[in-house]
């Protein structure tokens, strides 16, 4: 069964989705605008979700992590939660 580990910001729009992306590419720390502006409880830990299984989280978030490249920040990823900024930090 495959385990990944990954950090995320959920937000409510696409377009604040975005706005957070161009300042992550611009060297913004992935951990304060997750305390910042996420909406999910995760955001107090700077967004960490842990180590998960495939198959736990939902298909559109699940598709992300376990099939695009480590480190990179891949998004917006729209679910039924808002909009995710996701970055992979290992899969095994």
């Amino acid at each position: 069964m495959a385990i990944a580990s990954a950090v995320h910001i959920l937000v409510k729009t696409e377009e604040e989705a975005e706005h957070l992306k161009q300042k992550l590419a611009k060297g913004a720390d992935f951990s304060l605008l997750a305390k910042k502006h996420s909406i999910c409880p995760s955001g107090k830990r700077g967004g960490d979700l842990g180590e998960f299984r495939k198959g736990e989280m939902v298909k559109a978030f699940d598709q992300v992590v376990f099939t695009k490249p480590l480190y990179k920040v891949h998004g917006p990823v729209k679910t039924q939660f808002g909009y995710h900024l996701i970055k992979i930090l290992y899969r095994k």
